[in-house]
């Protein structure tokens, strides 16, 4: 499935230029193919061609389009579309049927959308921009291009274009979105899923604020600034608004490409993975809701790029310090009564429910398997799948008295979405050791070499 946050990848050999824009930039003598911006623009590679037979040439025809594909719906899909084996049929079917792509924005429409939100022509705004998007789905699409900064450099960009009335057809589909809890409910049998329908609307809603993720990325690539293999590209602020994200262009090789690359290679990809969606929630309290496979961009010897912010839930310091209090007593002290007194507490289990703490220690003890012992864990697409399969196995007797909190619906996503990236990936490595070095309470010593440079990263930057 394609994505259009998957905005760094496209084939030379498939990529044409506005011939109107280029002329221009031919004429003012800007053609020079080996500045750094422009060798960025060219690597970039396109994941598909994307028809145009059925391009939208106006915000009417867009609308139209978005009511009958259900937006906040299709969204949803395309969420749960990688964790597809694992779950159960009827879910597994009707989530099928909300994954398709709306068809790309006109060039016509989305040179208009561009001028009315940034204010100038096209020519004055881009020295060059590709009028064919890397990637279109259910929010907007994505484009590349080149800018000139303040200082008289170009700077190659990707432009996130958001289709115009989408907002307004997603809210409609919220107001309205008991789908959502009869989806949730195939999975959790006992669930009053209220509480995540909520979260997932509050979130999906802030994901069409493009001011909101150009903000989120904003702190992240702050966050990460000058780390020795997690990079996140700088937003454009002044090509940005709440309708258009502009940011840095990255070049480098698709999840797909890296699949093929060899273990020590994907060892490393898998670690950067690990390690930024863990360095993140304790250290930053916040996580990348929406782990995909178009959300990264890899470079060799562990180097990542992370993608799309908008769907970021942001952690109180009081939930982050009741996901370590867990971790704490089910992996560090392997106290199960302690552990289960937690989860009461958290609403994620019923209280007095008819079964022994050995029973639920049992349960709940498949989400801490990769990082109980020091070992090697070698992941699996089968491995991932089982996550995927005990999480919404509807015949436990303990699932019938277990929930997910509202705010624990994101942090499941690490157990299913992270596990299945890592899986996809056939990743390997000692994750407890690598995770005692990210836990608060812990705090070991490095254990890799990708851990020894973050820790001089760290050293450095607590010395800023």
């Amino acid at each position: 499935m394609s994505s259009p946050k998957s905005y760094a990848v496209l084939s030379r050999s498939r990529w044409r230029r506005n011939s109107r824009l280029a002329r221009l930039g031919a004429k003012i003598g800007l053609g020079h193919v080996g500045t750094s911006a422009r060798k960025v623009f060219v690597n970039a590679k396109r994941r598909e061609q994307l028809s145009r037979d059925r391009e939208l040439k106006t915000a009417k025809q867009v609308a139209a389009e978005l009511g009958n594909m259900k937006g906040a719906l299709m969204k949803l899909g395309q969420m749960a579309s990688y964790l597809h084996d694992g779950l159960p049929e009827p879910m597994r079917i009707a989530l099928s049927q909300l994954q398709s792509q709306a068809p790309p924005m006109s060039i016509s429409l989305v040179h208009q959308e561009l001028e009315r939100e940034l204010g100038a022509p096209m020519s004055d705004l881009f020295i060059e921009f590709d009028d064919e998007p890397i990637a279109a789905a259910s929010i907007g699409q994505v484009h590349r291009a080149i800018i000139r900064t303040a200082d008289g450099q170009e700077r190659a960009v990707a432009v996130k274009v958001q289709y115009p009335g989408v907002a307004e057809a997603i809210d409609a589909d919220l107001r309205t979105a008991d789908l959502l809890g009869t989806l949730l409910a195939f999975g959790f049998k006992s669930l009053n899923p209220q509480d995540m329908v909520d979260e997932i609307k509050d979130r999906l809603r802030e994901e069409l604020d493009y001011t909101r993720e150009a903000n989120n990325q904003r702190m992240f690539s702050d966050f990460y600034r000058g780390h020795p293999f997690i990079h996140v590209p700088e937003v454009i602020d002044n090509y940005s608004t709440s309708r258009i994200l502009t940011t840095e262009l990255v070049a480098g090789s698709t999840f797909e490409e890296v699949r093929s690359w060899s273990q020590e290679q994907r060892d490393m990809a898998g670690e950067a993975i690990f390690r930024f969606v863990f360095r993140s929630l304790y250290r930053f309290h916040a996580f990348n809701g929406d782990p995909h496979p178009g959300n990264y961009i890899f470079h060799g010897d562990g180097k990542v790029t992370f993608l799309d912010f908008g769907l970021i839930k942001h952690f109180t310091e009081s939930e982050v310090l009741m996901f370590q209090s867990m971790v704490s007593a089910a992996v560090i002290e392997q106290d199960m009564d302690k552990y289960r007194r937690i989860i009461e507490d958290a609403g994620m289990l019923q209280p007095d429910a008819p079964f022994t703490t050995q029973e639920a220690g049992d349960y709940f003890s498949h989400f801490y398997e990769p990082v109980r012992e020091s070992r090697i864990m070698n992941w699996t697409s089968e491995y991932a799948t089982s996550i995927v399969r005990h999480t919404f196995d509807r015949t436990s007797a303990i699932a019938q008295y277990a929930t997910v909190p509202k705010s624990f619906v994101f942090i499941q996503r690490i157990n299913l979405g992270l596990y299945a990236l890592l899986g996809q990936l056939a990743a390997s490595g000692n994750y407890r050791k690598m995770s005692e070095e990210l836990w608060p309470m812990t705090n070991a010593p490095s254990s890799t070499p990708m851990g020894e440079a973050e820790t001089q990263w760290l050293h450095n930057r607590l010395q800023v």
